[in-house]
């Protein structure tokens, strides 16, 4: 099989990496820029290799179900997790929004100082995917940015406002 299609994103945060670290993993602040323009709810959040992040994203009178299970925590330098959607029993599902999407995406996130400053990389890749999943997502791949990009710009208000 040849390489898997690997969506990247990359940011430079003019915080502290423990400030960056804590609005990914904090239950209070990732809601404030995870989910952009809908209303975002941590139901659970364990931090731990095999802990889970339940999160509800509402918007328009629906519910959109995602459930993170943490496979390496390595505070404050990385996270790796398993991304799904999800019912709203937090059973793994199909996409509600595209037919073929990967059932699981395979998360890492790293966080390096650079001054000041932190580094973020994100990838998120297909895991355990079938042909079609993996044709879907890297399809995919050149609008991904849209909903990133919108919540690393509110993550970068977040963190200028944790400062000020």
């Amino acid at each position: 099989m040849t390489d898997l299609p690997t969506y990247v994103l990359e940011r430079v945060f003019d915080a502290p990496r423990e400030l960056v670290w804590k609005a990914w993993t904090d239950p209070k602040l990732l809601p404030r820029w995870y989910g952009p323009r809908v209303e975002t709810i941590v139901h659970r959040l364990e931090l731990k290799p095999g802990g889970l992040w339940l999160v509800e994203m509402r918007w328009g009178g629906n519910s959109h179900y995602q459930r993170v299970e943490y496979t390496e925590v390595t505070r404050p330098e990385r996270l790796v997790w398993l991304h799904s959607s999800s019912d709203a029993e937090w059973n793994i599902i199909a996409s509600p929004m595209m037919a073929n999407w990967p059932r699981v995406l395979l998360t890492t996130v790293t966080f390096e100082e650079d001054g000041d400053r932190t580094r973020t990389r994100l990838t998120w890749a297909p895991h355990a995917a079938n042909e079609a999943e993996i044709a879907c997502f890297a399809a995919a791949l050149s609008g991904m940015d849209k909903g990133w990009a919108a919540g690393m710009k509110l993550l970068a208000e977040l963190l200028a406002e944790l400062q000020a």
